[in-house]
């Protein structure tokens, strides 16, 4: 008795996460903010769980609606020009302080020394407005994955002109506080903050040394900790001022 061939089983849907990826957008630019929601809500994995024009909505709105990403305008209030302040940056601080968990990147339309402050205010990312909408949405998933997202072409032009001659005596006071909070890291631990400032990974960083990764993990953890700070983008970032220029 001839068998009947059994027909394919179809093939699975692809698998959506159970709980989307939940994003603030904070942009005074009514225009910029529609196309940002637009861009992710087209996304399965990604909900837009709320919107804000100004600072004062964005630190209100917020906490009431617990995002794990924060996409903030650098520049508020009509003044997104080169000689425009950084309210985006307060508010990256405010959330930052309320919510530690969350994740935030700074979108700005120049490249300017802002990328520093954004960083110490606690940001996972900056990257500039002409990035493309595939770019933006894979940064929101690295800084919602707890990784940092800088786009190359700003940080190098900041690092330039941290670096500048210019700046050193402006900066002495605060590379002095720096080079004091780094007598209290152990040889390994400057060894290991080195390499961050390199760009290294935990696991780079555990080939490197001759360590386990967990090692590894727990001793950033401790740099972060006595340096004050919560990120290891912002430990690397002092170790670029205490380089000083390059020759």
């Amino acid at each position: 008795m001839n068998q009947q061939p059994v027909p394919p089983a179809p093939a699975a849907p692809a698998a959506v996460p159970e709980t989307p990826l939940r994003v603030f957008i904070l942009d005074d630019h009514e225009v910029v903010r529609r196309g940002v929601r637009d861009l992710l809500e087209a996304e399965e994995d990604i909900e837009v769980v709320g919107e804000a024009g100004d600072a004062r909505q964005a630190l209100a709105r917020v906490p009431a609606t617990r995002p794990q990403v924060a996409v903030l305008d650098v520049r508020l209030g009509g003044t997104d020009g080169p000689d425009g302040d950084h309210e985006g940056i307060v508010v990256c601080r405010e959330l930052r302080a309320r919510l530690p968990e969350l994740a935030c990147l700074m979108l700005t339309s120049f490249d300017d020394e802002a990328l520093f402050d954004a960083i110490m205010a606690g940001a996972s990312g900056y990257v500039l407005k002409q990035i493309d909408g595939t770019a933006l949405v894979q940064a929101i998933r690295t800084v919602a994955a707890g990784q940092s997202m800088l786009d190359p072409r700003t940080a190098t032009r900041v690092m330039e002109r941290l670096r500048a001659p210019g700046r050193a005596g402006a900066a002495e006071g605060e590379t002095e506080t720096e080079a004091s909070e780094l007598d209290r890291l152990s040889p390994r631990e400057r060894e290991v903050l080195d390499l961050i400032g390199d760009g290294l990974t935990n696991r780079q960083i555990a080939d490197r040394l001759f360590l386990s990764e967990k090692t590894v993990k727990n001793r950033v953890s401790a740099i972060l900790s006595k340096l004050g700070v919560g990120r290891r983008v912002q430990a690397a970032m002092v170790v670029e001022r205490l380089k000083g220029p390059r020759t």
